[in-house]
C-alpha cells in the first residue's frame, strides 16, 4: 500500500477563473488487480497492454490513479490539481516489483503473446488455487507468483543431442582434471 501525505494545496481553476482550496489529504492507495479491473471495466481497453493503440492518455492515466484510491470521500480536485512529486512517487510504487524474485529472461519469454486483462489474471488465479484475497496484493507481486507458477509447472525442458554431448565432454575432461588422468 503506498501512503501519500499531500498538503492543502492552493490552485487555479482556469475554466472557472476562480482559486480552488483543496484540504490536506492521507491519500491510501493499492495497484492491484481490484484497480487495474476498476479502471478496465470503465475504458473497456486492457491495463496491461504493451501496444501503441492501448496507450494511455494523461486522463486515462489520472483515471486509474482515482482506481488504485482506497481512501473515501477524497476530492476530486486533488486529481486534477495533484503535484508532480506526488505523481512521481505513485509511478515509482506502481513500478516497483515488490518481491525479492527475479527471473532468468529466458524462462520468461512469453511465446503466447495474448493481451492480459483483469479477467485472465482472475482465470490464472482460479486455475492455479491461489486465495481471491491474492488480488489485492500489489499487482507486480501478484504476476510473479503466477509466473512462478508457470515456470515450476512447466514439463523439463527437451535438451537436444548436442547439449547432452557437450554436457558428458565438460563432465569427462573435469574428472580427468581431477583425478589426474589421462583417460
Amino acid at each position: 500500500m503506498l501512503i501519500l501525505d499531500i498538503p492543502a494545496i492552493e490552485a487555479f481553476d482556469e475554466n472557472t477563473n476562480e482559486f480552488i482550496s483543496i484540504s490536506p489529504t492521507s491519500l491510501h492507495m493499492e495497484h492491484s488487480l481490484v484497480s487495474v479491473s476498476k479502471w478496465e471495466e470503465k475504458w473497456h481497453k486492457p491495463f496491461l497492454s504493451p501496444l501503441k493503440e492501448h496507450e494511455k492518455t494523461d486522463e486515462e492515466m489520472m483515471d486509474y490513479i482515482r482506481c488504485m484510491t482506497i481512501t473515501k470521500n477524497v476530492d476530486e480536485n486533488l486529481f486534477k490539481y495533484m503535484p508532480p512529486e506526488y505523481l512521481m512517487k505513485i509511478n515509482e510504487y506502481i513500478q516497483d516489483r515488490r518481491t525479492a524474485t527475479w527471473f532468468n529472461k529466458q524462462e520468461t519469454t512469453n511465446k503466447n503473446r495474448e493481451i492480459t486483462t483483469s479477467e485472465l489474471i482472475y482465470y490464472w488465479m482460479i486455475k492455479l488455487n491461489i486465495p481471491v484475497e491474492f488480488q489485492k496484493w500489489h499487482l507486480n507481486r501478484l504476476m510473479t507468483l503466477i509466473e512462478i507458477f508457470s515456470i515450476k509447472d512447466a514439463p523439463p525442458k527437451k535438451v537436444s543431442k548436442s547439449e547432452l554431448a557437450r554436457q558428458r565432454s565438460a563432465l569427462n575432461a573435469a574428472r580427468l582434471a581431477k583425478y589426474h588422468t589421462k583417460g
